[in-house]
């Protein structure tokens, strides 16, 4: 985020619920609309602040944040612009096809709220799949045609936690909507997209930003 307010931008980090010293439990990305409400009030508040311009403000995410972004903007389609880097998580079709590979994660215990709805979820609608209207209806793929802003996506190839099939998935999506979208592959980077190819990522964000969001866009 440092690089972002080098450029010029003034920059909120989302402390999400139950993360960090945010109070309340974490609701989790895929099944629970916490983090939703938490990244779109945030986004209220930062339109409400005297030094930004309450139209030019975009969306950045990571890892699970990719989820929570199109989530968000299936939501609320007048957000201008959004950039995910390694997202996952988009049909839900998805999850069961790639997976996830993250070693630092530690599920929930069964009796936790949030885990107990998931299992509920599964056992009423059966495991994701394309062809069952509770789990179209469940993903935000399903309502980016709505969506007036622009996506730019970045993945390594070589990301071992989140395939890069998800992007080239999200983008096959998009390509059937009127969505301005572009996708960045790197060789390698793995899950944090680390340099070399960190840099040429950020200045491709900057730059994306700068286009969609700011006084600089032609």
């Amino acid at each position: 985020m440092n690089y972002l307010a080098r450029n010029g931008f003034a920059v909120m980090k989302i402390d999400l619920r139950g993360h960090g010293s945010s109070e309340g439990d974490p609701g989790g990305a895929y099944y629970s609309a916490d983090y939703v409400k938490d990244t779109l009030n945030a986004y209220s508040a930062l339109q409400k602040a005297s030094f930004v311009n309450a139209s030019q403000i975009g969306l950045w995410g990571h890892s699970m944040a990719g989820n929570i972004l199109t989530r968000a903007i299936a939501t609320k389609p007048t957000i201008p612009a959004a950039v995910i880097w390694a997202g996952a998580g988009y049909t839900y079709v998805d999850l069961s096809q790639y997976r996830l590979n993250d070693q630092s994660y530690r599920p929930q215990p069964t009796t936790n709220p949030q885990s107990q709805r998931r299992a509920k979820i599964r056992e009423t609608y059966g495991e994701p799949n394309a062809t069952s209207p509770f789990w179209e209806l469940m993903a935000p793929t399903n309502y980016l045609s709505e969506y007036k802003g622009e996506i730019q996506l970045h993945h390594a190839i070589d990301d071992s936690v989140v395939s890069v099939e998800y992007s080239r998935n999200l983008v096959n999506i998009l390509k059937e909507t009127s969505v301005p979208h572009e996708l960045f592959e790197y060789q390698s980077g793995g899950h944090n997209i680390t340099n070399p190819n960190f840099t040429p990522a950020m200045r491709e964000t900057v730059a994306f930003f700068k286009r969609t969001l700011t006084s600089e866009k032609q």
